[in-house]
């Protein structure tokens, strides 16, 4: 399968595109002002702690407190992470306490970052595990020599170094020579030097150590062996690329180019409408069917049709079809729009058991391909499936979009016929209340059209029953639930 990476690179924002066999699946965005803060490293303060759930907020110099657990606490006086039952966190961290921590997710709607005490440093095939001799190994490394290999060079490594520390071995460390390990244990103690300099300077409620910016960490953590292109718009930011893979990734330093085009290098690619595709609640597939995709802020709901799609045999082909189709659809638009936490998958009712196995295969092999980790239920008599997908950052819709200020996020508003009926209830009111000689009703242009055609006879009656004039007036301004009553 082959992939290109594009880098789109402005002042204020940076835009990476994974692109497979012509088709976009994943994009990551970081604005200058708004720059994501997960693997960054602060010395923080804890501000209160919470035993009730074995948790403590942390002042780490951001807008909102961060959070940490008790199971992401490593105590002072111990070289591993904490292991077993997790001891009371008052017995692990004080008010007041300067601590060391690291982001794992960063703030999310009205929550602030999670944090870990459990600090790693990631470089292209070893991610450093400063305070732990820990040395593990991705699970998707299967075959065992190459696992008894990499360990053994990597404890060669450890028995050599006189500062400890643990790695984990990345996925793309399977093809990886002994000497582009060992470059990536010299980096990874050059960075965790620095950071323990700062660490030793730097005051409360500061960073000690910020992550790459996106378009290196793009090369750091995207870049694979099928990797045939990484294309970038910005002649600065090649130059800081290609010197970074000429360092650190040298079989791939050739193919990192610059593009000089004047067509923006997202629309020749056609990101830029694949983006404002993943914005839809809609998505369509191939066969006329679609998925209808709602993100709350309890869980993503996917709800599967078959639309215009008819089919050429009977019903339940028709229907394994459509249900085979959105599997593949599905796992790729969870990682376009960045979908996490819980996901409800509701496919068409299939009557045969075999159907149902295969559509739920078909969508455990889709999502095998995404980098973050998922975890899928088997389909439930309903035809519902749950799964869970990490979430570290914001969704692209989230990144992109905020809540319809007249709507607030419901994705609906009143109609003009239910506000008519809220006004004359409010006159109502009023006139019980407070003494007036006429009354002026301010609304949007909708429901005044209303009050003076069908609703007309309404009104009439409600000015018999006050005794009372009531005067109309558009405010252009007003949203269709808008409205006020003035007393004259």
């Amino acid at each position: 399968m082959s992939e290109e990476i594009l880098i789109n690179v402005t002042p204020q924002e940076t835009r990476v595109a994974v692109v497979e066999n012509g088709m976009l699946q994943e994009v990551y965005i970081e604005r200058a002002r708004s720059r994501g803060i997960v693997g960054n490293i602060y010395k923080g303060k804890v501000v209160r702690i919470l035993p009730g759930m074995q948790a403590a907020f942390v002042d780490i110099g951001l807008e909102r407190t961060a959070f940490l657990h008790a199971s992401d606490i490593r105590a002072p006086s111990m070289a591993e992470a904490v292991t077993g039952p997790v001891p009371p966190i008052h017995e692990l961290l004080q008010d007041g306490q300067e601590v060391i921590v690291q982001v794992l997710k960063d703030p999310i709607g009205t929550k602030g970052a999670r944090l870990t005490m459990q600090i790693t440093l990631p470089a292209r095939y070893l991610v450093f595990l400063p305070y732990s001799k820990h040395i593990g190994i991705s699970q998707k490394i299967g075959d065992e020599a190459t696992r008894e290999r990499l360990r053994a060079l990597m404890l060669s490594a450890m028995s050599e170094a006189a500062d400890g520390g643990g790695y984990i071995l990345r996925t793309l460390a399977e093809t990886a020579a002994e000497e582009e390990i060992e470059t990536d244990i010299r980096y990874l103690r050059r960075v965790w030097a620095a950071c323990q300099e700062s660490i030793r300077s730097a005051p409360a409620r500061s960073l000690v150590h910020e992550d790459l910016p996106l378009a290196l960490r793009a090369m750091r953590d995207l870049v694979r062996a099928n990797v045939e292109k990484i294309r970038v718009d910005s002649r600065e930011i090649f130059i800081k690329a290609r010197d970074f893979g000429i360092e650190f990734i040298p079989e791939i330093a050739d193919r990192i180019e610059h593009y000089p085009g004047e067509r923006p290098i997202f629309d020749l690619f056609s990101v830029e409408d694949e983006i404002q595709k993943a914005l839809d609640h809609k998505v369509m597939l191939k066969s006329g069917g679609y998925l209808i995709l709602d993100q709350t802020e309890a869980m993503t709901t996917v709800d599967v049709n078959t639309g215009a799609y008819v089919g050429r045999r009977n019903l339940e082909e028709t229907l394994f079809k459509t249900n085979l189709e959105a599997a593949q659809t599905i796992a790729r638009q969870l990682r376009l729009r960045n979908l996490g936490g819980m996901i409800i998958v509701d496919f068409i009712d299939m009557a045969e058991a075999e159907h149902k196995r295969q559509v739920l295969r078909a969508l455990e092999r889709a999502l095998s391909r995404d980098r973050t980790k998922v975890y899928i239920t088997e389909m439930s008599p309903l035809g519902l499936v749950e799964l869970t997908r990490k979430r570290t950052r914001e969704s692209l819709e989230h990144v992109l979009c905020q809540p319809c200020p007249v709507c607030t996020g419901r994705g609906m508003v009143k109609t003009p016929q239910t506000v008519c009926y809220e006004i004359f209830r409010e006159i109502l009111r009023e006139a019980r209340q407070y003494g007036a000689d006429e009354y002026l009703v301010l609304a949007s242009q909708p429901v005044i059209d209303l009050l003076f055609d069908e609703e007309a006879v309404g009104l009439v009656k409600l000015q018999e029953f006050i005794g009372k004039p009531i005067q109309l007036k558009v405010e252009p301004l007003y949203s269709q639930e808008q409205y006020d009553v003035v007393l004259m």
